[in-house]
């Protein structure tokens, strides 16, 4: 099959044999994997040697050739689309003049970007505050403060005001807010208190992933392991993890870098199948506890999300079995 003039190709390695193409797509891009995924079902991508049904999970081979078209990049000089109010599910544990704190459900992106221009979070809370949300960090982060990745559910907290953006915006800068997470991993562990303090940079060669590197920015989670299920050669453990810094997919990489990655986490491990369990449709990785000091009333706020449905129906079948 010959060259299209249009095309973009890369050759795979040894080295990355075995990684997802939606995956190495969106890295080469720079896009999100849904950007990715949307090219290879529509057709845009092709593979030589050619295989029956390119789908967005095929596993690359060493000297497969992947080929894209590249993609069209929007006019810098033309303004960003402010997001619009849509009237979309968001489940609110406080809310008051100055702020707000949600319980993001797992599949939700927080802000418009690149592949996801609606259907966030910032698009439900514009509609249910009336469009009153904090502007100071620009139009499509109206209200942001902190971000989750989109498959990881639970709290954060959200602005209306600048003043209110801004002061909770120092506080996370002063590692004054206190972020607890759970976490269902692979493996069980010997010790049950673990501190990993490894630092965390880009990945060197997949640019869609963090990494634990020497020069790396500075990284602490505290590790406490709250339940174990020895299962086959690995087993399941529930941890809660304690973040002191707030580093890109901390969490998940330095829980990978231990061994222990979160189940279902498609990006910092391989696929496994745990015995007895389905495989998870996300990371199972979720903002379980938050506290702040309130910007306006000086307060202490400490609010709790409970355990979302996935993450207990895996609980019950490890109890089950």
């Amino acid at each position: 099959m010959g060259i299209n003039e249009m095309e973009q190709f890369a050759q795979i390695a040894e080295a990355q044999a075995g990684q997802r193409l939606d995956v190495f797509l969106a890295g080469r891009l720079e896009r999100s994997r849904v950007h990715a995924q949307g090219l290879i079902r529509q057709g845009a991508v092709r593979l030589e040697p050619a295989v029956a049904r390119l789908a967005p999970s095929f596993r690359l081979r060493p000297g497969d050739i992947v080929y894209w078209q590249p993609p069209v990049e929007p006019n810098p000089t033309d303004p960003p689309a402010a997001p619009q109010p849509e009237d979309l599910p968001v489940d609110i544990l406080y809310e008051d003049a100055d702020l707000l704190v949600v319980n993001k459900a797992p599949g939700v992106v927080v802000h418009p970007a690149a592949g996801h221009a609606a259907g966030t979070l910032v698009n439900a809370l514009l509609h249910h505050c009336g469009g009153q949300l904090a502007g100071r960090a620009g139009a499509e982060r109206l209200g942001i403060v902190h971000r989750l990745d989109k498959d990881t559910s639970g709290l954060m907290v959200v602005a209306k005001t600048n003043r209110a953006h801004e002061r909770l915006g120092a506080q996370f800068e002063r590692r004054e807010v206190r972020k607890e997470y759970a976490a269902l991993a692979r493996g069980t562990w010997r010790q049950l208190r673990v501190t990993c303090r490894e630092p965390i940079a880009r990945h060197p060669v997949h640019r869609q992933k963090m990494a634990v590197r020497a020069g790396g920015r500075s990284a602490q989670t505290d590790f406490l392991v709250e339940r174990q299920w020895p299962r086959g050669r690995t087993g399941v453990s529930l941890l809660r993890c304690q973040l002191h810094t707030g580093r890109t997919h901390q969490i998940r990489v330095h829980l990978a870098y231990l061994g222990h990655p979160v189940l279902g986490d498609s990006l910092y491990a391989r696929a496994h199948q745990i015995p007895g369990l389905e495989k998870p449709a996300r990371q199972l990785l979720h903002a379980r506890r938050l506290a702040f000091t309130h910007p306006a009333s000086g307060e202490e706020l400490a609010l709790e999300a409970p355990l979302p449905a996935d993450f207990t129906q895996v609980i019950e079948s490890l109890d089950r079995v």
